[in-house]
């Protein structure tokens, strides 16, 4: 118990960080949805294909954020500084290119992913500007990954907090032409959302350079070496690959449920974004085990950290098991804020009672991998997510849609199947593995402190 204050002092701000992402997410679905099924479907089908977008480049945060808490703990920030500087270079490349492809290629985009004449030249615009508001958040990401490396779990959720209050703010505004702003529609979301990230890297620039230039010295040159390129960008791979096979399995998922019509789509998007207050409490836990346990194994405690990654994953099941409660009790009233239409809210109901307490092994995922990522076991999470993903959730979310004809119901039920048994060999990882043989990465020919 002596090590739950530590634990939850990372985490809540962490929680309500994500909790501040999610709640966000969940007004703008709402704001938006008054303008019909139809956009409520574009913002959902958007928000797979920014996933994707964000998974291919994810593992420049979650990279940072395991090597700057090691390095944190070792005392060795110079490292940390020098890798980071390196990721950021990365993102700022990679940002560039995301804004052109979504600049030119949104409407194909759409087109591929099923969508109608209609849903195709109204989702365009916005999805443009989802492309923009994403090559701000990648760098963001790399920031965020910095702070929380050396503990800092508050200034994050500080700058999300910001970044998401303008973004509602405008999507109302522009939206629907409040406060003597232009009614955009649609676009108006996505120029809010923009807007919101855009204030959320200023943000980041004005923490870790100014607030953070001194303690750390992140205004200094950095010339990296070579090797260390490599070790970031290797374990960047690894970890944006394991993002990205969840990403694209949720993509053609997706797809799979747009061939069961609009409706269909509308209550999936809704049921995520309810179940989305599981997910990312559990994404702040598993990214508390990360510091946590790289930090003890930068200061040569393996068998602690390993200690306080059960005990960050006790407390995160704790709240799951209360969310889902929660959800299954009301999922009806709840489904009913984000839509009038009696099909799409009873729908929704369904999907939300089916995943209320299978959402605890998403957050055995989340706690366990992000355990896992802070010990730098990223080889074995990449080959796990590409192996369950492609042939155990697939197969099963099509066989439950195409040949057992089990509609929606059936496609959740292949999702959480799939969510349980990556829970599972995460735990099963994670308690198998030897830790006291368990040391920080180190460059070739690094001897350590």
């Amino acid at each position: 118990m002596r090590h739950w204050k530590t634990i939850l002092a990372l985490a809540l701000p962490s929680i309500l960080s994500f909790a501040t992402m999610t709640a966000s997410g969940t007004i703008n679905l709402i704001l938006v949805g008054q303008l019909g099924a139809l956009v409520i479907a574009i913002v959902g089908v958007s928000n797979i294909i920014m996933y994707n977008a964000w998974a291919l480049f994810s593992g420049l945060g979650h990279t940072i954020n395991y090597l700057v808490a090691q390095s944190y703990g070792a005392e060795r920030m110079d490292e940390g500084v020098r890798r980071t500087y390196v990721a950021l270079l990365v993102a700022l490349v990679m940002g560039g290119a995301v804004f052109v492809v979504g600049w030119f290629a949104s409407a194909v985009i759409l087109t591929l992913m099923g969508g109608s004449e209609a849903f195709v030249k109204e989702g365009t615009p916005y999805l443009q500007l989802r492309f923009a508001a994403m090559a701000c958040s990648i760098p963001i990401f790399v920031y965020h990954g910095f702070m929380r490396g050396v503990g800092d779990t508050r200034t994050p959720m500080l700058l999300t907090v910001l970044g998401n209050g303008v973004m509602i703010a405008l999507t109302y505004g522009l939206a629907f032409g409040r406060w003597g702003l232009p009614e955009l529609g649609l676009a108006g979301a996505g120029w809010g959302m923009l807007a919101g990230e855009a204030i959320g890297l200023l943000g980041c620039f004005y923490v870790y350079y100014v607030r953070m230039g001194r303690r750390f010295g992140t205004r200094r040159r950095m010339k990296p070496s070579l090797a260390e390129i490599k070790l970031v960008s290797a374990e960047s791979g690894k970890l944006g690959l394991q993002e990205f096979a969840m990403s694209v399995a949720m993509l053609i998922f997706t797809r799979f449920v747009m061939e069961l019509g609009t409706t269909a789509v509308a209550a999936n998007e809704v049921a995520l974004n309810v179940m989305s207050f599981g997910f990312m409490p559990a994404f702040a836990f598993g990214a508390t085990a990360t510091i946590l346990v790289g930090q003890e194994i930068g200061r040569g405690a393996p068998e602690l950290a390993r200690k306080l990654g059960t005990h960050t994953a006790v407390l995160g099941s704790l709240l799951l098991l209360l969310l889902g409660a929660i959800e299954f009790v009301f999922a009806e009233q709840i489904a009913r804020w984000y839509s009038h239409d009696p099909e799409v809210y009873e729908l929704t109901a369904h999907l939300i009672r089916v995943a209320a307490f299978l959402q605890l092994f998403d957050g055995f995922y989340n706690f366990y991998g992000g355990g896992l990522r802070g010990i730098g076991d990223t080889a074995f999470l990449m080959k796990t997510a590409v192996a369950l993903n492609w042939l155990l959730f697939l197969p099963a979310a099509y066989l439950s849609v195409f040949v057992f004809d089990w509609g929606s119901y059936g496609a959740w039920v292949s999702l959480y199947l799939y969510m349980t048994v990556f829970g599972l060999t995460l735990m099963v990882r994670y308690y198998r593995t030897d830790w006291s043989q368990v040391r920080m990465k180190q460059l070739a020919g690094d001897s350590g402190k």
